[in-house]
């Protein structure tokens, strides 16, 4: 091994299963032909085609949201955005997982804080406009959706009850990356309906001006949704 590294190589890695079967279902659509706006076969169905479970497919669905490639649609499926190459997708892939533990870091800095200063400053509206966000995210979570508009109108609702306009505008310049982590999490299994629950408790300590405790669910928060499978 000493010698390979003397001489620039390193060790190939095996391929992730995620990365497997996003070269399999890139294959497929090149092999179907198919393009931009046609719509994938059922997750049932290419999950049984791929001998993977559905929820092990989710993930690599997932994977290709973040990445632009597919638009999974509530009660349609996933249709194809864009026909990129298997190696600049796996290269994507891989990008966005080594970035995705400084977006969290990110977040863990700047929305802790937020829910702090929120607890300390909301007004009447703002609190009406979190309960709004809490009321989306819940109808969308029943109608069988992952709640992606939800949680980001309820994040941009904790943000504007801080009135800090530094802090938004830093919030504003991530909101891109921090949209990739949002997906990543609300497609793990279960996660729409434990971040709600979770969404539940940081409000209700703003509601009850607790600075600390907003902290503190807010923090656990992000911990919580950082726990996705691109990272484990």
């Amino acid at each position: 091994m000493e010698k390979a590294s003397r001489l620039g190589l390193e060790r190939v890695s095996r391929p992730r299963l995620y990365e497997q079967l996003v070269e399999q279902i890139l294959s497929y659509i090149e092999s179907a032909q198919l393009k931009p706006g046609d719509l994938l076969p059922a997750e049932r169905d290419l999950a049984e085609r791929l001998g993977v479970s559905r929820a092990t497919l989710a993930q690599a669905l997932v994977a290709l949201e973040v990445l632009g490639v597919i638009d999974v649609q509530h009660g349609t499926g996933a249709v194809l955005a864009r026909r990129p190459s298997v190696a600049s997708v796996i290269k994507g892939l891989r990008e966005h997982r080594s970035r995705l533990p400084e977006i969290v870091e990110a977040r863990s800095t700047l929305e802790v804080k937020l829910a702090a200063l929120a607890a300390a400053r909301r007004t009447d509206e703002d609190l009406a406009a979190i309960d709004n966000a809490l009321d989306v995210m819940a109808r969308e979570i029943k109608d069988g959706d992952r709640g992606v508009h939800g949680d980001e109108l309820f994040h941009e609702a904790i943000t504007a009850a801080a009135h800090s306009s530094v802090l938004a505008q830093l919030m504003a310049f991530i909101a891109e990356m921090i949209l990739e982590t949002r997906m990543e999490s609300l497609g793990q299994p279960g996660r729409p309906e434990q971040s709600l629950a979770s969404h539940r408790k940081i409000a209700e300590a703003i509601r009850s001006q607790d600075a600390e405790g907003a902290a503190e669910a807010m923090l656990a928060h992000i911990e919580l949704v950082s726990d996705v499978e691109l990272l484990r």
